[in-house]
């Protein structure tokens, strides 16, 4: 049985507070309504995303996933809420917050939505404390985080507590660019989205394999968005980079020993593309996912992989599910309707 799961979706509540009003400062995404049907998200008294009730809504989205065939929508933040600048307690209030959402929505319709929660990384005793929550409290399946935190790369020390306790409790890691290196170069052409963001993925893939992450932690279970960036086609560079520095490194093997542990989705739009994933990784290690509902979605979801002819229908299969409910560790019997 074919079952489409989309890994790669974001939401925020509808009603989502004015925190920028509460604890003040300029950073905090707000929610303003333009329509019944329509809202900007708005950060420092400016737009910064045009939303429909696509972004709220599940029964929107619902409408939206039997109508392009999908089963099952993996949720998750939206990065510009990660919200890592700001004092923990007030990061930590916004984190749960969405995360009650989300859990909310997967209660409500446990068929068709698993959800991810968000930590305040910027305190790593606050994000574990919420990482708890989300996964034995409120029965979310794994943690979205960005990939920096105010500026430090995911190898600093600070935050090797968090990624000691994800490994021992087994939890999935989703990893999505934000504040992305560059920014002041690309105002231009939607460069953060096109070229600092993959950019910016690739750091962050680099980092926690290059400053010894994967290596101290090799049971990380690590999905990073929109295809791994450009991080698949530099991985060669950062081999020979290791080769020829010796007195730089921190691992014992090169950085390609170490990438065979990530996971990657689909988003990157191209067949031959996913077919680099598929031959450098295995298509065990590629998930199915859109960026709903965002505009650099795909339409319909899993399009690339169909149009994948080297692919088989069991890899295909794989790759439009099966592949997101394992990294999440959910059995695929749980899922399927009888």
């Amino acid at each position: 049985m074919e079952m489409r799961v989309d890994f790669h979706t974001h939401i925020i509540p509808e009603d989502i507070p004015n925190f920028a009003q509460k604890f003040g400062g300029e950073r905090w995404p707000t929610l303003e309504k333009t329509c019944s049907c329509g809202a900007n998200i708005m950060v420092a008294g400016k737009v910064f995303r045009e939303v429909t009730d696509q972004v709220w809504s599940p029964e929107k989205r619902i409408a939206d996933m039997d109508k392009e065939g999908v089963d099952i929508q993996v949720l998750s933040p939206i990065p510009v809420t990660f919200s890592y600048w700001a004092e923990p307690e007030a990061a930590e209030e916004m984190s749960k917050i969405q995360n009650d959402f989300i859990a909310d929505t997967v209660k409500k319709y446990p068929d068709r939505f698993i959800g991810l929660g968000t930590v305040p990384l910027q305190d790593v005793e606050v994000s574990i404390r919420e990482m708890d929550r989300c996964i034995h409290e409120l029965g979310l399946k794994g943690i979205e985080i960005g990939t920096n935190i105010n500026g430090k790369n995911l190898d600093d020390p600070a935050f090797t507590k968090f990624f000691e306790m994800a490994e021992k409790w087994e939890v999935p890691l989703f990893i999505h660019p934000w504040e992305t290196l560059g920014r002041e170069r690309m105002p231009r052409h939607n460069f953060m989205y096109t070229v600092g963001m993959p950019s910016e993925t690739a750091l962050a893939a680099a980092s926690l394999i290059c400053g010894g992450v994967m290596e101290k932690f090799p049971g990380l279970k690590i999905c990073f968005a929109h295809g791994g960036g450009s991080f698949p086609y530099i991985l060669p560079r950062l081999d020979q980079g290791w080769k020829v520095w010796p007195e730089l490194r921190q691992i014992s093997n090169p950085p390609s020993h170490y990438a065979k542990n990530f996971y990657f989705d689909s988003l990157n739009y191209d067949p031959l593309n996913i077919k680099y994933l598929v031959e450098r990784f295995g298509h065990e290690k590629v998930v199915m996912g859109s960026d709903y509902p965002f505009l650099l979605r795909e339409i319909p979801p899993g399009k690339v992989i169909d149009d994948t002819i080297e692919l088989t229908e069991e890899q295909k299969q794989d790759m439009l599910g099966k592949n997101a409910l394992a990294f999440l560790n959910i059995e695929i019997k749980e899922e399927i309707k009888s």
